[in-house]
């Protein structure tokens, strides 16, 4: 396989998104996967840092949906939710925020081992970068 340039890395469209059946909202959403910048926010909206950089501690309130919030998209990949609203997402039934935010985590490629990077207690994570001759 031909190694990528960077115009055809740049113009490649590697979204991925998945409609979801939501009976309770009567109607079907669209759950877009993060891009790795709002990933990153997302995972460092999660750790409170103390004043010497360590992990004070996980900020849990309101991350289910706020990563819905971040992943619900409109038909043209628009969120339907910006930051500010997500207390809004937040009221809807939990069970199914939780369903929604498997989905987005699984397209997003988070998970436990994602949030436990995010604090810092991953070093495997944290390892130096692999060079060849």
């Amino acid at each position: 396989m031909a190694l990528l340039s960077r115009k055809q890395i740049d113009g490649a469209d590697d979204r991925r998104w998945e409609d979801v059946d939501v009976p309770e909202w009567g109607g079907t959403v669209r759950i877009l996967g993060l891009s790795g910048t709002a990933r990153n926010a997302y995972e460092a909206s999660l750790v409170q840092l103390g004043p010497n950089g360590s992990v004070q501690r996980m900020k849990l309130e309101n991350a289910t949906p706020r990563l819905v919030a971040m992943c619900l998209v409109d038909e043209n990949f628009e969120r339907l939710y910006t930051d500010k609203e997500v207390a809004e997402l937040g009221v809807k039934n939990g069970a199914v925020l939780q369903s929604l935010h498997q989905v987005a985590q699984r397209l997003s490629g988070l998970g436990k081992k994602a949030v436990e990077d995010a604090a810092g207690n991953s070093a495997a994570a944290q390892s130096g970068s692999s060079t060849s001759a």
